[in-house]
């Protein structure tokens, strides 16, 4: 196991390994309000990041924003709710 991927574990408790042999890192904020914050890391099988990014989800579990971070910092977007 590299230092790369040692140290990603012990940042981020969760993952899933991706067709490509990369992985997908992630971990979760509690807010005050029953929302939360997904912070999310994509990397290759070298443990470079080819994404980072933050989701915001409301007390029901629906994605509300989404921030990509890297590799180029886009800020909030709002997510638009489907209305049928």
């Amino acid at each position: 196991m590299t230092g790369k991927r040692r140290l990603n574990e012990k940042k981020f408790p969760f993952w899933e390994v991706l067709p490509d042999n990369g992985r997908k890192y992630f971990f979760e904020i509690q807010g005050h309000h029953g929302w939360k914050a997904r912070y999310i890391k994509e990397v290759n099988a070298k443990e470079e990041t080819l994404r980072f990014y933050q989701e915001i989800y409301d007390s029901n579990g629906a994605l509300v924003e989404a921030h990509d971070k890297f590799p180029e910092d886009k800020g909030h977007k709002k997510i638009k709710e489907d209305k049928q």
